[in-house]
């Protein structure tokens, strides 16, 4: 609805002026700006609308964020143009979390603003009030009287699970670090949690990696509350779905909201519980600026509105056991004697009693102990899953007479082998590499260098005639396999489900993993391993893993006594030793030379800040760290903010990237 034009405009009689949040990513112009509402708009014009003003001569996107009787601008001022949508999207509580996380991350609100808010969809406003109804759909339930109890059977396992569900079900903020046993049934302990929430006429949001992840807490949600108790909201469901979840939350038709990082902001009522499943998982870092972590969101949301929280994966983040370190969370762990019964048996098939057996296994991709245990389960009748890191066939190929890594002569970029039958061609360019010769001995004949997904299937099809091998990954993702004798070789992330567990699970080229030019390639590496491991069965029942490293590396240490917290505090000592995060705080400035100097020319760092650099980033870029103590990191991030917008408000032409504890460091 847009405003008349021409002189007979006239404010409203009550409030008339707006504060707005303007969509111009800015630094220098972070702030709110007041515009004077007309009269015939004083009914829509509410705070958390949208509408549209002018602004330096242009029609711009903007959010109200309050009305207020006068203004401290001393000059005239402007009408608002627009008002996109009288539908209230921004509540108070989300536009005070956008500001907490914008000053975080040296961002700018408008920013923030956009993640938190999607974009509107005209038609999904005008549709009744309803949530949109999900398979299997029955009448919405209430919580039963004992839904805490009955949860609590599900956390028996852990000394502490009951007593964190009674909290939450009191509403009191209770903060927990979960590590569940191997082949835990999380989904249906996080519905238990959320449903205690709920039960105590609480709202809860839950923020997954992916949307397999999504689909089975959903499942376990309409099992424990019924349907139509709460929504998903992904990036994936498209505009007009994920307009309606995010309706859903905003109108207090549902409590609960389940997603991908796209639901960190869900604008639940009532906050009780905000949860998140394997944080450690990068997925969770927003790649859009200010570059939010979906962990340190919800934590925020748990601080700013005094509500619980909780933390949960097989393994466990730096960050996550910093908070328990602090004592801003406790820990929930099962006794040792229980780990031990739940956990499958884990074997080094790198360490010397290994070798003194198979001296080819320090080598051998597949050594003979996982090809024995793979067999030994495949007779058993039950199914076998095998990690590798790396998808495709070949990714990576070099000379086979001399072993120098094969590139592109065009790009210098890595060849690939995409099929068995296929010419090599370049992983950057596209390229094919018909002709190739090495440049150093002119060979012509290319070896494996890396062995992907595919090949390791067709690899482990000949070694198990007669035996089903699938695989999982990018290209098709498997859900739930079947309880029978098959391979299933996928990689990280898409490892699917086995009714019954894996009898066996192989985790191949862990130096891909190890060897990673990153400060959190070990604590990754352990993730991976345990989300694959807890897929099997335990150790009584027939469940092993094979992990093909040295035994006495830390993180394979770790796997053998299943023990993440163990490795988690190991990990933790060390970067507080080295001063990284989480032990401190880290800034990166990214962009061309003279643009970075410049800013760090305007910057006024803290006394205990120190400049790491400059290395080269992207063609033509540097990158430098800036790094100081916690204590300080609120002071870096204004600083940062204040010479960002010094910058642009001197009309600066080359742009500069900033992240706060950005996860590649390396």
């Amino acid at each position: 609805m847009s405003t008349r034009a021409g002189h007979d405009r006239q404010p409203a009689d009550r409030l008339p002026v707006a504060r707005i949040c303007v969509d111009v990513p800015l630094p220098h112009l972070d702030r709110p700006f007041d515009y004077l509402v007309p009269a015939e708009l004083d009914d829509g014009v509410q705070p958390g609308t949208r509408v549209r003003v002018r602004f330096a001569g242009q029609l711009v996107a903007g959010w109200v964020l309050d009305r207020v009787a006068a203004s401290g601008h001393d000059g005239k001022l402007a009408f608002l143009d627009k008002l996109v949508s009288p539908e209230r999207v921004l509540s108070a509580e989300i536009a005070a979390l956008a500001r907490t996380v914008a000053d975080r991350y040296a961002g700018h609100l408008a920013d923030v603003l956009r993640l938190a808010v999607p974009p509107r969809h005209a038609r999904v406003e005008q549709e009744p009030g309803e949530p949109e109804p999900g398979p299997a759909a029955v009448p919405p339930a209430a919580a039963p009287p004992d839904a805490v109890s009955t949860a609590a059977d599900g956390w028996a396992a852990y000394p502490s699970g009951p007593a964190f569900l009674r909290a939450v079900a009191d509403g009191r903020p209770a903060r927990a670090v979960w590590a569940p046993l191997p082949g835990e049934d999380w989904p249906a302990r996080y519905a238990e949690a959320i449903a205690a929430t709920v039960g105590a006429g609480r709202g809860a949001v839950a923020v997954l990696p992916d949307g397999r992840d999504v689909d089975r807490l959903d499942a376990a949600l309409r099992r424990v509350l019924g349907a139509g108790r709460h929504v998903v909201l992904t990036a994936a469901l498209g505009p007009a779905r994920r307009y309606r979840a995010f309706l859903a939350a905003r109108r207090g038709l549902v409590k609960v909201v389940v997603g991908t990082r796209a639901a960190m902001f869900a604008p639940v009522a009532d906050l009780g519980l905000v949860a998140i499943w394997d944080d450690g998982d990068d997925v969770h870092a927003e790649p859009r600026a200010p570059y939010p972590h979906a962990r340190e969101v919800l934590l925020t949301r748990a601080q700013l509105g005094g509500v619980a929280a909780l933390l949960g994966g097989f393994a466990r983040s730096g960050e996550a056991q910093q908070l328990v370190e602090t004592g801003w969370a406790r820990e929930i762990i099962a006794a040792r004697a229980t780990v031990r019964r739940h956990a499958p048996r884990v074997t080094p098939a790198g360490d010397d009693a290994q070798l003194a057996r198979d001296a080819g296994a320090a080598t051998a991709r597949l050594p003979s102990l996982a090809f024995a245990t793979a067999r030994t389960a495949l007779q058993a009748g039950m199914p076998v899953l095998v990690q590798v890191p790396r998808r495709g066939y070949l990714p990576a190929v070099s000379c086979a007479d001399c072993r120098t890594p094969a590139r592109c002569q065009h790009c210098a970029g890595p060849l690939a082998l995409p099929a068995a039958t296929a010419t090599a061609q370049c992983r950057w360019c596209g390229r094919p590499a018909a002709g190739y010769a090495c440049p150093h001995c002119h060979g012509r004949r290319l070896r494996a260098a890396v062995t992907g997904a595919r090949r390791t299937a067709e690899e482990l099809g000949r070694a198990f005639p007669g035996t089903t091998v699938r695989t999982s990954g990018r290209d098709e993702v498997l859900t739930s396999v079947p309880a029978e004798p098959a391979v299933v070789v996928a990689t990280p992330g898409a490892e699917p489900v086995a009714v019954g567990g894996y009898g066996a699970v192989l985790l191949l080229d862990t130096w891909a993993l190890l060897t990673r030019a990153d400060l959190r390639a070990a604590e990754e590496a352990l993730r991976r391993w345990l989300s694959a491991a807890a897929l099997a069965r335990p150790a009584a029942d027939g469940g092993q893993v094979v992990v093909v490293a040295d035994g006495g590396l830390a993180p394979v240490q770790a796997l053998l006594r299943w023990d993440p917290g163990w490795f988690a505090a190991r990990e933790l000592a060390d970067r507080r030793e080295l001063g990284f995060p989480p032990a401190a705080r880290m800034a990166s400035v990214t962009g061309p030379a003279e643009a970075v100097a410049e800013l760090l020319a305007a910057l006024r760092m803290p006394d205990s800040a120190e400049l790491l650099g400059p290395v080269p980033a992207a063609e033509g870029q540097e990158r430098m760290l800036i790094r100081v103590r916690r204590s300080q990191a609120a002071e870096l991030a204004r600083q940062l903010r204040v010479a960002a917008g010094t910058r642009t408000a001197r009309r600066a032409g080359q742009p500069v990237r900033i992240q706060i504890d950005p996860l590649d460091l390396l």
